[in-house]
């Protein structure tokens, strides 16, 4: 594991690229193929494609026992880190329990090659395009409620939460990042921010390398939005600090600063980059901010 771990490391200093690390993979064996069959829509766990540019892009969707296809419904669609798959990201982030007691489906997309075309990195494929064909998918044939679709990620899946989130303009109503940001050059640019309401809940580690850069991306997204502080916020747990602010669009903010994490999903108790001792639980955190937050118009 060691000897894997110092070959990722020195991958990705090649790459050269924050937010996409190889030594964060999930560390679990590729998803099974999936059937090429229609399925219908039904509890249970399932292995589904969707073709996009002419690829047929594999993804794992998690509807709980008690999903009704007659009724509408919450989504949150879960990205993995680079390099990853949706399973592992399942395994490690476990919102398929949140899912069965709350009832709300998540989907689990495969990125091509183990990696998200992000802000940064890791690939050429329109990934956006293929959020936005997914959910629109799902919002039509899996009766997803279009005003509560989200997107969630960590590292180069975080990444490309935010970028999903300017650029797939109406379709998430808010996002959560763990140890992924709002950087690289496309968000350098002044004008690059979503031109509707998208909240955001985010998780930055305090050891984490990239976690300066999390940072300033976080002050450029406020900056832009003309958010405001929204009031105090008491620390959550040692060696956690909370700023809340509402922007100037109606869009909240919330960001998360672990002061002893590194590049990480808090609370999450396996997995390579997970961190069970991280004081907070983020998937708990972030179904409750989507839960609370319907897109807004």
């Amino acid at each position: 594991m060691r000897r894997l771990t110092v070959f990722f490391a020195a991958v990705s200093v090649l790459l050269g690229a924050a937010g996409c690390d190889t030594d964060e993979g999930t560390g679990t064996a590729p998803s099974p193929s999936p059937s090429s069959a229609v399925v219908a829509p039904a509890p249970g766990r399932h292995q589904l494609t969707l073709d996009h540019d002419g690829v047929a892009r594999r993804y794992r969707l998690h509807a709980p026992a008690n999903y009704d296809p007659a009724v509408p419904v919450p989504l949150v669609i879960a990205l993995h880190p680079f390099p990853g798959e949706g399973l592992g990201m399942s395994e490690m982030v476990e919102f398929d329990a949140v899912a069965e007691r709350e009832n709300f489906l998540v989907a689990y997309p495969d990125g091509i090659n183990g990696g998200f075309n992000a802000l940064v990195c890791c690939g050429t494929a329109d990934d956006v395009g293929f959020l936005k064909a997914l959910a629109a998918h799902l919002t039509g044939g899996w009766r997803v409620d279009p005003d509560r679709v989200y997107l969630t990620g960590i590292s180069n899946g975080g990444d490309l939460s935010f970028r999903a989130a300017v650029e797939a303009t109406g379709v998430f109503a808010a996002i959560g990042v763990a140890s992924g940001g709002f950087i690289g050059p496309p968000a350098a640019a002044a004008d690059y921010v979503p031109k509707s309401p998208v909240s955001v809940i985010t998780f930055i580690g305090g050891q984490d390398r990239y976690a300066e850069q999390f940072q300033a991306g976080m002050r450029a997204w406020r900056q832009r939005l003309r958010c405001v502080p929204a009031g105090p916020a008491s620390a959550p747990a040692e060696a956690v600090t909370l700023d809340r602010a509402r922007c100037a669009d109606g869009s909240d903010v919330e960001e998360y600063r672990l002061a002893n994490m590194g590049h990480s999903w808090p609370g999450a108790k396996v997995g390579p980059v997970a961190a069970p001792g991280a004081g907070v639980a983020a998937t708990e955190l972030i179904w409750a901010f989507f839960a609370a937050r319907p897109r807004r118009t």
